[in-house]
C-alpha cells in the first residue's frame, strides 16, 4: 500500500555507511509531498532518482507490485547482486545495510535478509513469537539469483505480496533470516490504514486464510492474540476472518503447492513449541 515518504527514512539511506548504486523512490502520482521531499535531497546524489507515474483509482496491496516493477525496469541492466525493498514509513541505523550485506556475502544460501523491528513498545520478534525465518515486508534484502529464481513480486490486492515472495524463496531452497542484531522502526501501526483495529484484526485473519494458513495453527494464533489488547476481541476477530472465508470458501490466489509447504512449517513450528513448553515444565 503506498504512504507517503517519511523523512526519517530518506534520511535513514542517505547516513548509510554504505550507500546504494542505485535507489528509485516510485510516486504514484499522489499529492502526499513525496515528490517535493525527494527533489529537496537529489542534490549531488545521481544514485538517487524519482520515478512519478500516474496516479492510481483504487487502493489495493498489488499497487506495490506495479510501483516496485517500475523501479526494477530502471535498474535490472545494472551489474548488481542484492536488491531491496523499503517501505516510505521505517527508518534504522546507519550501519543497518552494511550489516545485512555482510550476513549476505557471509551466507552464500541466503536469498532474502531482513531484520525484526520496533513499533511503539512492540517488538516484532519478542512480542508476537514470529517465526525468524520470515523476513518482514517492510525492508526485504533479495540476492538478486533468489529474486530471479522466485519470479519477483507476484500481485495480490488482498495483500501478503511480501510473504509468499519469502515463502516461495523457502520452498525453492533459498535460506530466509530475519536477524535480531539490527533492527528498523516502522512508524505507522501495520493494518490501519483506513480501518479500526478490530477491522484490522479481521482483516488479518481473511488473510491467513487466502494464503493458505493451516486451520490448527489458526486456532492457536487466535487463543494468543486474546491475551493481548484488545483483550479477547482482537483474538476473536481474527479467528472470526478466518473461519468466515473458509465457510464462503474465499478464492485463494495461491499455488496449491506453496499452501502445502506453508501448512507443513506451521505444523513443524507448533510441534517445537509443544515440545519447548512440555520441556521446560519437567
Amino acid at each position: 500500500m503506498k504512504r507517503p515518504l517519511s523523512r526519517k527514512t530518506i534520511q535513514s539511506v542517505i547516513a548509510q555507511t554504505v550507500l546504494p548504486k542505485r535507489w528509485v523512490i516510485v510516486s504514484d502520482g499522489s499529492t502526499d509531498g513525496t515528490d517535493e521531499i525527494v527533489r529537496k535531497y537529489q542534490d549531488d546524489r545521481e544514485w538517487l532518482e524519482l520515478i512519478r507515474l500516474p496516479r492510481r483509482q483504487e487502493r489495493h496491496f498489488a499497487a506495490k507490485v506495479k510501483a516496485f516493477n517500475a523501479g526494477y525496469e530502471r535498474v535490472k541492466d545494472l551489474s548488481f547482486a542484492v536488491i531491496g525493498n523499503i517501505d516510505a514509513d521505517i527508518s534504522f541505523g546507519e550501519d543497518f545495510f552494511a550489516y545485512l550485506l555482510e550476513q549476505l556475502e557471509a551466507m552464500p544460501d541466503l536469498g532474502v535478509a531482513g531484520t525484526h523491528y520496533v513499533e511503539g513498545d512492540l517488538h516484532s520478534y519478542k512480542d508476537s513469537y514470529i517465526n525468524i525465518h520470515h523476513v518482514n515486508g517492510q525492508c526485504q534484502l533479495f540476492r538478486r539469483a533468489c529474486f530471479e529464481d522466485i519470479g519477483g513480486y507476484v500481485p495480490i490486492k488482498g495483500g501478503g505480496i511480501d510473504w509468499v515472495a519469502v515463502t516461495t524463496a523457502r520452498m525453492k531452497g533459498w535460506k530466509t533470516y530475519s536477524f535480531g542484531e539490527r533492527v528498523f522502526y516502522h512508524h505507522r501501526k501495520m493494518g490501519t490504514a483506513g480501518s479500526n483495529e478490530l477491522m484490522s484484526r479481521f482483516n488479518y485473519g481473511k488473510k491467513d486464510y487466502f494464503l493458505g494458513g493451516h486451520p490448527l495453527w489458526q486456532l492457536f494464533r487466535g487463543i494468543f492474540q486474546m491475551v493481548k489488547k484488545p483483550y479477547l476481541v482482537g483474538g476473536l476477530a481474527l479467528l472470526l476472518g478466518y473461519f468466515w472465508c473458509w465457510v464462503i470458501r474465499f478464492e485463494r490466489p495461491i499455488s496449491p503447492e506453496l499452501m502445502r509447504f506453508h501448512r507443513k512449517e506451521q505444523l513443524g513450528r507448533l510441534k517445537q513449541l509443544f515440545v519447548g513448553r512440555l520441556y521446560l515444565g519437567r
